[in-house]
């Protein structure tokens, strides 16, 4: 930072000057821009540490989301910091192109390749690395092509996503991406994308028991493929536990039956770790804690807690042995990007994987999932606007409904869960709510303890009880009558 940069962020006016800096330059994602520009960023932060965030105010909050689903080991860490710093002062940056290679990537792929889960019969194989769960995904739609051009199947390109699922924001992975305002504006998916039938059961099987419910979803796949047609059909995209779409656990018995489905009209699976990858399901990944073996995997976020961009596409040997095999028609594999295998990058995520490993982040982020999870059924279980609570792991939401006992949504336009998250923020706690429902989610750091949990709770339920006195008292919502 120069020395003026320093003085406007420590200012006494800091606030002031950067929120006005934002408002006047600053391009922002997912932001309803014309507000924005009018009224400028409602935190400006400033530092952060360990499961805290401050603004340039002096404000704290916990920070419940850890970001965006990212900064799995905290602010703050001197671990990762030094790495950086260390590895930036001895290679800086080494491209990967043309067989280039460099010393931290190469490791940190043995490592990833040593981690990943697998069948017996596919065991992982390559690394390809990129900057964001984005162009992973993007990525990985390219490799399906590629591999079943090789093959000798140019028409088996789609890919079949499922609503509410979330890949990216590309071009491609927007299109997968099962939220339709991801699409308005940007005529958005493409032909080539096809979405089934989320596994949400307060929406789409209410009431319906586990097997009932994977045999409707089951059901619905196998017609979307007849429809297609199977030779036409390259990958299937999931994310393990859905995140952005509303953290949606699947029914028992779904992947296992979702699978059988795949394998039978031979079609690939990408498994989208890019959330639940490198713990936050309180296993080392998503596909070990709900047993899937995937064709394909995406990693990103946790890969390096998010200090420094970085994603990945695990590629299993089949698929491999494939592709290689492409030279022989297509030559050099055409495809990559000027920082993939950045050196910084992969020292970063080494040194996270290290910390992971060395503070058993892993377990504990089960155990303090497990202890959200029953605290969050002990201050929502009774509360009139909550329809669902769900999750797994160090991850959960829950769902705000105008009707509990036959599920009805609110009007979007009463915006119920943004207002709970501006209330959660006004008592010093950062939650989330979600696209597409009026869902607040949590997904902190794994070093969160049970006391800042309680008071993440604590501040949802107060948030909840105050937007829902405000909608009673505006006449946009009634209480049940045999709700007292």
């Amino acid at each position: 930072m120069t020395e003026n940069n320093a003085k406007m962020a420590g200012s006494a006016g800091a606030a002031a000057d950067v929120s006005d800096l934002d408002r006047r330059y600053s391009f922002h994602p997912f932001t309803m821009l014309a507000e924005h520009e009018r009224s400028g960023p409602p935190l400006v932060i400033s530092r952060g540490s360990g499961v805290h965030l401050e603004d340039v105010t002096g404000r704290r909050f916990i920070d419940a989301m850890a970001g965006l689903w990212c900064v799995n080991v905290g602010y703050g860490r001197d671990e990762l910091a030094n790495a950086m710093r260390d590895q930036a002062a001895t290679l800086s940056y080494c491209h990967a192109f043309s067989s280039m290679a460099s010393d931290m990537p190469a490791v940190l792929s043995a490592r990833l390749i040593e981690m990943a889960p697998s069948a017996a019969s596919s065991p992982m194989s390559k690394v390809f690395f990129g900057n964001s769960g984005s162009d992973a995904n993007d990525t990985q739609v390219k490799l399906v092509w590629y591999y079943n051009n090789v093959l000798g199947r140019p028409q088996k390109k789609k890919i079949i996503a499922r609503s509410r699922g979330y890949h990216g924001v590309t071009v491609m992975s927007a299109g997968m991406t099962g939220l339709p305002g991801l699409h308005a504006g940007f005529d958005l998916p493409l032909p080539h994308i096809l979405h089934t039938t989320a596994p949400h059961r307060l929406w789409e099987g209410h009431g319906m028991s586990d097997e009932a419910f994977t045999a409707k979803l089951v059901d619905d796949l196998e017609q979307l493929i007849a429809r297609e047609g199977a030779d036409t059909i390259g990958a299937m995209i999931m994310e393990p536990v859905m995140g952005a779409g509303g953290v949606i656990v699947p029914p028992r018995g779904y992947y296992a039956a979702i699978q059988d489905v795949l394998a039978r009209h031979d079609i690939l699976l990408i498994a989208d770790e890019v959330i639940c990858g490198f713990g936050r399901l309180g296993h080392m990944f998503g596909c070990d804690a709900l047993d899937i073996r995937p064709d394909l995997i995406t990693v990103a976020k946790g890969l390096t807690s998010a200090y420094y961009p970085l994603s990945g596409c695990i590629v299993s040997e089949p698929v491999w042995e494939t592709i290689v095999k492409g030279g022989e028609h297509y030559g050099a594999f055409g495809h990559g990007y000027t920082y993939t295998a950045h050196p910084i990058a992969a020292a970063t995520a080494l040194a996270n994987l290290d910390l992971i490993a060395s503070e058993n982040m892993v377990e504990r982020a089960g155990a303090m999932g497990a202890y959200l999870h029953e605290r969050l059924a002990d201050a929502f279980d009774d509360h009139p606007l909550v329809g669902e609570i769900r999750g797994f792991g160090l991850i959960g939401a829950v769902e705000f409904v105008a009707r509990r006992d036959t599920p009805r949504a609110f009007d979007p336009a009463l915006k119920v869960a943004p207002r709970i998250v501006a209330a959660m923020i006004e008592r010093g706690v950062i939650s989330r709510a979600l696209p597409n429902a009026d869902t607040i989610a949590f997904s902190p750091p794994f070093i969160i303890g049970k006391r800042e949990i309680d008071a993440v709770v604590h501040a949802a339920r107060d948030a909840a009880d105050s937007v829902m006195q405000d909608l009673e008292s505006a006449g946009a919502w009634s209480r049940p009558a045999s709700v007292t």
